[in-house]
């Protein structure tokens, strides 16, 4: 396994060590140990997610308050997103920054999202199926979201804005500005 930090400080790209032969490929798509060492800090997960998405389906900007933050490790099962994270820890010199990444079933490629940021996912194949282990259990009191256009942000989604699919719950989700961490 190979990690990689990312311009975000704790945020990590993991690529595992595939073993490919005639009946097609093995690889570890998670070892709690070497996982934690190759990132430098433990991180025990205690809930798995997984969704089903079609093309142009964005789910996000989310992230969950206070004691209930949470860590995460992205992979996709099938498929290909625009995976996209937020810095909102206020005292990281990244506060308010972004990273954009491709994750997808042929490039095997994970993402590790420390707690403190916000995550969205935008689907840009025919439909992904996305598995996300999460360090915290989810709690719905402690929701929290920013707007996928924000201008202030500046993202850049892989989709035009008017293909995208969001529920009503994420169009509603409020500014940077008057976000509430």
């Amino acid at each position: 396994m190979k990690a990689t930090e990312t311009k975000l400080k704790g945020c990590f790209v993991i690529e595992p060590t595939i073993f490919k032969d005639d009946r097609g490929y093995f690889f570890e798509s998670f070892n709690h140990k070497e996982f934690c060492k190759a990132i430098g800090q433990e991180v025990n997960f205690v809930q798995d997610n997984q969704s089903y998405s079609k093309k142009g389906v964005l789910r996000g900007l989310h992230f969950q308050k206070g004691e209930h933050a949470q860590a995460k490790l992205v992979s996709v099962l099938d498929g290909r997103i625009q995976d996209v994270v937020v810095d909102l820890r206020k005292n990281s010199p990244t506060f308010g920054e972004h990273l954009s990444i491709e994750l997808g079933n042929e490039n095997k490629r994970q993402l590790f999202v420390p707690r403190g940021f916000a995550h969205g996912f935008l689907t840009l194949s025919e439909s992904a199926r996305v598995l996300y282990k999460c360090d915290n259990y989810y709690n719905k009191s402690a929701e929290g979201g920013i707007r996928y256009d924000d201008q202030k942000l500046k993202l850049e989604w892989q989709l035009n804005t008017s293909d995208l699919v969001l529920i009503e719950k994420d169009r509603k989700l409020p500014f940077w500005d008057k976000m509430d961490t």
